[in-house]
């Protein structure tokens, strides 16, 4: 997709209502769906996130940035996700967290990032987070630089590989929490995005689906 036609989709997503879990549980193993209907998030006092979908023109295409984690003793290493990160106290609002966590992690300035809209929270039951993703773009030409210890690759994925039904699938993977289970996936840029991600980039599709077959 040309970059000008993800622009003037923006006003039309910005007043889409959100799709929401639906959206998100298309993407998610049945495991995770079963967990998070039955839990009481709020009585697990959850720590909070938040992340950036950014948006952003590469050689006249629409593209999306997503990163590779490192490895490391935790939930999410060596996995595929958004720029961001945990709130710190310095941040003033969950954009804000998002924004401070996206220049740290790729290098983006905060002030080239143009907030789209806030999307649909998510709970992380292994790392006990919630996190809120937001829709943003850049309209500056963008020069990543990955945070030497927490990012090992960036991915930069265009936008028509993402609305491709080709990119769905399924794979059984072991987890630092479960073993061996089929969970859906995108596969994207060769890398294999699942999880609390994969659910984020579903209700992003839905969207994006929407406004263009409207």
């Amino acid at each position: 997709m040309k970059f000008e036609e993800f622009l003037s989709l923006i006003p039309k997503v910005s007043n889409l209502p959100l799709p929401g879990k639906e959206a998100q549980f298309a993407m998610a193993p049945m495991e995770r769906i079963k967990e998070l209907t039955a839990i009481d998030i709020e009585a697990m006092n959850p720590r909070q996130a938040a992340v950036m979908a950014l948006f952003y023109e590469k050689e006249e295409e629409t593209h999306i940035v997503l990163i590779l984690r490192k490895t490391y003793k935790g939930v999410h290493s060596n996995q595929v996700g958004f720029p961001g990160g945990k709130v710190e106290q310095e941040d003033s609002d969950l954009l804000s967290t998002a924004l401070r966590e996206t220049f740290e992690e790729v290098g983006v300035p905060q002030e080239d990032m143009i907030l789209i809209k806030e999307l649909t929270n998510i709970y992380i039951p292994p790392s006990n987070f919630w996190v809120q993703s937001f829709m943003g773009y850049a309209t500056k030409t963008l020069n990543f630089v990955a945070q030497e210890d927490e990012v090992e690759k960036i991915i930069e994925v265009p936008l028509t590989e993402l609305l491709d039904a080709a990119s769905l699938g399924k794979q059984r993977i072991t987890t630092f929490y479960a073993t061996d289970i089929e969970v859906p996936i995108f596969r994207l840029r060769q890398h294999v995005v699942w999880g609390a991600t994969a659910m984020m980039l579903s209700e992003i599709k839905a969207i994006l689906l929407k406004v263009l077959n409207a």
